[in-house]
């Protein structure tokens, strides 16, 4: 919904990165719906979901890193055909380092800040929702702290948020709601304080208390 940030957490082979990419239609779903505000996108091949204002930030391979920070920003704007400079500087701010490294190739940023790069290239569209898979996979918990402060500030600039997640703790303290996946299944679906004082949820992700 409008505001929300949406997490799917489960164990490693629940199908929460098959999830986002069959939303996103990378992969073809043989059940089920796909629903875009009301209208039925269900196995749309990707470009065309991009031009609907979907924008997924893979977990992977997310960045072009020979291609400097900037170029990397204005390879994301590449469906539009209005002047993307006023948008590059809002993205600039949003993420003050890139400001400084602009002209650095951006495969020589560090972890976070490579992150920082996808999450703008993305964004440079104006999405009606991002979707970000795995966002702090990798990254020293410092880093990881950053990159949900800068989710939960996109969210609040105004865009909607479905995001995959390791990090259980974290991902439900900033989720409006959350769903487990379990062996590729729903099992449990709430707002994120309920999931995160929830027994079961604590036993299976938070170390065995919450």
């Amino acid at each position: 919904d409008p505001g929300e940030i949406v997490a799917i957490i489960g164990p490693n082979g629940a199908g929460k990165s098959t999830a986002m990419k069959a939303v996103f239609g990378l992969l073809r779903l043989s059940g089920g719906e796909v629903r875009l505000a009301g209208e039925n996108i269900t196995n749309t091949p990707p470009d065309r979901v991009v031009k609907k204002g979907v924008c997924y930030v893979p977990q992977t391979a997310n960045i072009f890193p020979t291609l400097t920070v900037e170029v990397n920003l204005e390879m994301g704007a590449y469906v539009r055909n209005d002047d993307i400079r006023p948008r590059l500087g809002e993205i600039y701010e949003m993420f003050p380092p890139l400001l400084e490294k602009r002209r650095q190739v951006a495969g020589t940023l560090s972890g976070g800040q490579r992150q920082m790069v996808a999450m703008g290239k993305a964004l440079m569209l104006e999405p009606r929702i991002l979707l970000v898979d795995e966002p702090t996979a990798g990254l020293s918990p410092k880093f990881r702290g950053e990159i949900f402060h800068i989710i939960r500030d996109i969210n609040k600039a105004g865009t909607p948020i479905l995001m995959v997640e390791q990090n259980a703790k974290q991902a439900l303290s900033i989720a409006s709601r959350g769903y487990i996946l379990v062996d590729g299944r729903n099992r449990l679906e709430d707002t994120g304080p309920n999931l995160l004082a929830n027994e079961e949820v604590g036993k299976m992700f938070l170390g065995g208390g919450t």
